[in-house]
């Protein structure tokens, strides 16, 4: 019998140190403790995608696009991107071309009591003239630049967003009906209803 009390007592001890051990105990200033993040297996697979289109479109103009996965819609997109890119590219080097020359023109003349020099197609213009149509090249060439930033920015973005839709479940039931439609009005000063034909928008979800 003894045997057996001194069995029972020391199993319930154990017990008791064991459930102990799973017991949280905070040293110092609980305010200060870091929280634990649970790990709920979720993933947002269109977060991942988006970072990935944008960084493939940040280091060639396009590849995002492409690598969203290439339809006829996306394949316009891009060509638009090039487009774009190479008539601003063309611009530039068409304005930089005409400043350089017109400030050369009037270095000249600077140095030369405002002689044109032989031969020169803008001997006929006016010093005046040369420095309106100088700061006029100028000008252009900065607005193309803010243009090819603004492309490359908005080549970024459509990327990582049209990534990011691509994981957007917008469900099976959603519709959109349109189907014409009378608008009536009516005049206060005359008395008469006027009806004018409209169209009508109706969203099912």
């Amino acid at each position: 019998m003894p045997k057996k009390l001194l069995l029972s007592v020391l199993f319930c001890c154990t017990v008791f140190a064991v459930s102990g051990q799973e017991k949280f105990s905070v040293k110092g200033d609980s305010l200060k403790r870091t929280p634990v993040k649970v790990d709920t297996g979720y993933v947002n697979l269109g977060r991942i995608a988006g970072r990935k289109a944008a960084f493939r479109s940040a280091l060639i103009p396009g590849w995002g696009q492409y690598g969203n996965g290439l339809t006829v819609y996306r394949g316009i997109k891009i060509a638009a991107i090039y487009t774009g890119g190479t008539l601003l590219v063309m611009s530039f080097i068409q304005n930089n071309t005409k400043y350089h020359q017109y400030l050369t023109e009037l270095q000249y003349r600077e140095t030369h009591n405002d002689q044109a020099p032989q031969g020169s197609p803008l001997a006929s213009i006016g010093k005046d003239g040369l420095l309106t149509a100088k700061d006029i090249f100028r000008r252009n060439k900065e607005v193309v630049i803010f243009s090819m930033v603004g492309l490359y920015v908005v080549n970024i973005v459509e990327a990582y967003v049209d990534a990011r839709l691509s994981y957007f479940d917008i469900g099976d039931n959603l519709a959109i009906k349109v189907s014409p439609t009378v608008i009536g009005t009516q005049s206060m000063m005359y008395g008469y209803n006027a009806f004018n034909p409209g169209l009508k928008v109706a969203f099912r979800f």
